[in-house]
């Protein structure tokens, strides 16, 4: 049976102080576990994309042949196929595939350790931590509801991948540097909004495994804020080598 990930929290506002205190330690206790296993996530991209950028064989087994395609679309995939059937997992299989995940999407981003210096790769993953900081900060803490923001947002990312899609054949950077800018501001409202959503699902009642899953499906959303607002940001700041 599969269960489900869009029910809403149900606060006792009236209830007795001691109720109230264990609904936010229990709140702050599943935040920190999305934070964790996002935190790992980044962790495990990085370092396999390190390690795969630093041995010259492997890249060009990679990107030199049709093998780049299934690099580059797996991570897709399989993004799409733990957001659509993470309700059906157990939570040791859904904990697996974000692991692979995280291990492919390494593999499709060594090529920046190629294109970017280490030193302003360094430098924008810096910034882009302090950005997403601050606003997964104010996600969580605003008592302003963001679904309005987030629905308009989405629509900012469906009109990145199509411009995406079509610059892979214009390869006009004029065309590149709008979509980073747009990426910018979109990934960047997209992690208050996420984080407040994260928040808004958590359910004191929920079992090991429902918790256990809402927050992996949580630390993945955020991962992919994470991961696009870098990219923007070193497609417009990143010093080519």
């Amino acid at each position: 049976m599969t269960e489900r990930f869009d029910d809403q929290p149900v606060w006792r506002g009236a209830g007795p102080a001691a109720g109230q205190v264990g609904i936010d330690l229990g709140l702050r206790s599943h935040m920190v576990r999305v934070y964790m296993y996002m935190a790992l996530g980044l962790a495990l991209t990085g370092l396999v994309a390190f390690f795969a950028a630093s041995s010259p064989a492997l890249m060009t087994a990679i990107f030199t042949t049709p093998l780049k395609w299934l690099v580059m679309l797996a991570p897709l995939g399989m993004v799409i196929y733990l957001s659509a059937r993470i309700g059906a997992m157990s939570f040791s299989t859904a904990q697996m595939v974000f692991w692979i995940y995280a291990g492919m999407m390494g593999l499709s981003l060594s090529a920046i350790f190629l294109v970017f210096t280490g030193e302003s790769i360094a430098r924008l993953f810096f910034i882009t931590s302090s950005v997403f900081g601050a606003m997964s900060l104010y996600g969580y803490t605003t008592r302003k509801d963001l679904t309005a923001m987030g629905s308009f947002l989405m629509m900012g990312v469906v009109g990145i991948v199509i411009a995406s899609v079509v610059n892979l054949f214009l390869h006009s950077s004029a065309m590149q540097m709008m979509i980073s800018v747009i990426g910018v501001l979109v990934f960047t409202g997209l992690t208050a909004y996420d984080t407040q959503q994260i928040k808004e699902s958590y359910l004191e009642s929920d079992t090991g495994d429902i918790s256990g899953k809402k927050a992996i499906i949580g630390a993945l959303q955020l991962y992919l804020d994470f991961i696009n607002l870098f990219i923007s940001l070193l497609q417009l700041f990143g010093d080519r080598r």
